[in-house]
């Protein structure tokens, strides 16, 4: 039996959520976070889902301050901030205790911004894709992610 891939994913409990290709070859997705949308690149080499300071008010994040430095796309050390017990809803899935890591994400907005994409108000990382056993359809354009 020849079962296509969302088929059997569809059996196991994933729920599926396209992907949007950018300019920059990222993967794009809407996600929102307590109820407010927005727009986050997938990645799997961040160790964390992460807002921009910038969005903390329209998300409606409490923070507290965090003695962990980010680092990534050329910067390091970076200050962070926390925010905890989150509901993040990306598709169908959702979870009502998501921890976001807060910190400035310009220099990716600079560089989006500069390869005509646009601005994004986070990044998906590899904590919800194991949290969600995600699987990543590159060809198709879709994740799919477990309840």
């Amino acid at each position: 039996m020849n079962k296509k891939l969302k088929d059997f994913l569809f059996d196991k409990g994933y729920t599926k959520v396209k992907l949007k290709l950018t300019k920059t070859n990222h993967f794009e997705l809407k996600a929102s976070i307590n109820g407010k949308k927005g727009r986050f690149i997938l990645d799997t080499g961040a160790s964390n889902s992460c807002v921009d300071f910038e969005f903390v008010d329209m998300f409606g994040l409490q923070v507290e301050d965090s003695n962990i430095k980010a680092a990534g796309a050329g910067a390091i050390d970076m200050l962070t901030q926390v925010s905890k017990k989150n509901t993040l809803k990306i598709g169908k899935w959702k979870s009502k205790k998501t921890s976001i890591i807060l910190f400035d994400l310009t220099h990716v907005n600079t560089a989006l911004i500069s390869h005509n994409s646009k601005p994004i108000h986070g990044i998906i990382g590899a904590d919800i894709l194991k949290k969600t056993k995600a699987i990543i359809d590159y060809n198709k354009k879709y994740l799919y992610l477990n309840y």
